[in-house]
């Protein structure tokens, strides 16, 4: 399956990308409690934040930093802490619905 290359900016097109369901399925999620996101994971050895949004997407963040998770975890609002240090910070990637 091809992988497109993460988008830098902001999507407007919101066509689906292709990428390996059990990578997703394999990750341990942690539940969130927030009004724009529904759980995390975390790869630290690839360095990628997958966060699975209330509307069900599933969104990838390349090149994120094991210290800026732990920040992420220890916010007073992840949700506020994803539009002002996460979101048009890092390539991303939409994860298809399974």
């Amino acid at each position: 399956m091809r992988l497109e290359a993460p988008q830098k900016d902001r999507a407007h097109n919101f066509r689906i990308v292709g990428t390996i369901g059990n990578e997703v399925e394999s990750l341990e999620w942690l539940d969130l409690e927030s009004k724009l996101l529904a759980a995390v994971a975390y790869s630290a050895s690839r360095r990628m934040l997958y966060l699975r949004f209330n509307s069900g997407e599933v969104y990838r963040y390349f090149s994120f930093p094991p210290e800026q998770f732990e920040q992420f975890l220890d916010a007073d609002s992840q949700g506020r802490y994803f539009l002002g240090q996460i979101r048009d910070c890092f390539p991303y990637q939409r994860l298809p619905r399974h």
